[in-house]
């Protein structure tokens, strides 16, 4: 690709981020037929397939460089032209994190950047094993992260460990682990899981009790909800010790495995992008992680 089209570029991301054409059609206040011409266009200057047409659509490999390059640059020339006071100039930057770092240092990580309105941050919450995906498909300028493996053009910061313990309400404990957190209790009590892609208890579960198997699950997708649904006593489940801190030592919760625990180390993975912003968010970020997190 000789001369990158950045029209056409335009319309790939539209196509990703809003999940259909006529939608990135309406967007981008074009018509569908217009959105279609110009990533035909752009393949063929490219050579190769960029776009999926699935439903939703989605990018190939080609694709997701393009829009990651194309996000760089839109986020770049926000930068630029950034005038203060001045609403339609201010930049947006997409990060993603998993939702207990949303649920407890990530809002005070954040509040020097959106406290004034300066910047609009887009906060895309998946599991944090899944999380580094998103930096790779160009979706997000930054992600917190389990992964390690480094991505060409970004830099990975340690920030520390999220503890998990494995924690019940009184009653419910004494009703399903009379004997303790054994491999034949955990084939009959409800577990907590977050989502499908949630494994901490899966893997809590088989490094405590050797057992590999099937066991009833509850799913709730919500941080706060899940720590609301195991003190009402609704299933055991992993949560982290900012979360349930206070409840051990008031014993509203009880650790169903004392001396265990599942540590998670986290990292913050960021495209390579110097922006006032972009410093910014990374900086605080990181001091706030780094405070919260367990430092080992």
């Amino acid at each position: 690709m000789s001369r990158i089209d950045y029209r056409g570029l335009a319309a790939l991301d539209a196509v990703i981020d809003y999940g259909s054409f006529d939608k990135a059609a309406a967007a981008l206040s074009i018509t569908q037929s217009a959105v279609s011409q110009r990533i035909r266009m752009l393949e063929n200057s490219a050579g190769e397939l960029l776009i999926v047409r699935s439903q939703p659509p989605s990018p190939t490999e080609a694709g997701q460089r393009l829009i990651a390059h194309y996000r760089q640059v839109r986020l770049l020339e926000s930068a630029l032209a950034r005038r203060p006071g001045d609403a339609e100039s201010r930049p947006e930057i997409a990060i993603a994190v998993n939702a207990d770092s949303a649920a407890t240092w990530l809002q005070e990580a954040a509040t020097p950047l959106m406290a004034n309105g300066d910047c609009m941050l887009q906060i895309r919450l998946d599991d944090q094993d899944h999380t580094l995906t998103m930096l790779r498909e160009g979706r997000v300028f930054g992600c917190v992260t389990s992964e390690t493996a480094q991505v060409a053009g970004t830099t990975v910061t340690a920030l520390g460990v999220m503890r998990y313990f494995c924690v019940a309400n009184p009653a419910f404990a004494a009703r399903w682990f009379p004997h303790g957190m054994t491999a034949e209790a955990v084939q009959h009590a409800p577990v907590m899981n977050f989502d499908r892609k949630d494994m901490l208890q899966t893997r809590f579960i088989a490094q405590h009790t050797g057992y590999t198997g099937r066991y009833p699950h509850h799913t709730l997708s919500s941080s706060d909800g899940f720590v609301r649904f195991v003190e009402a006593g609704f299933g055991y489940g992993m949560l982290p010790i900012q979360q349930c801190g206070r409840q051990l030592k008031q014993g509203t919760l009880i650790d169903l495995a004392p001396g265990k625990w599942l540590d998670v180390p986290l990292v913050w993975h960021m495209w390579d992008i110097q922006t006032p912003f972009t410093r910014a968010l990374s900086d605080s970020l990181i001091a706030t992680a780094r405070k919260w997190l367990m430092q080992i």
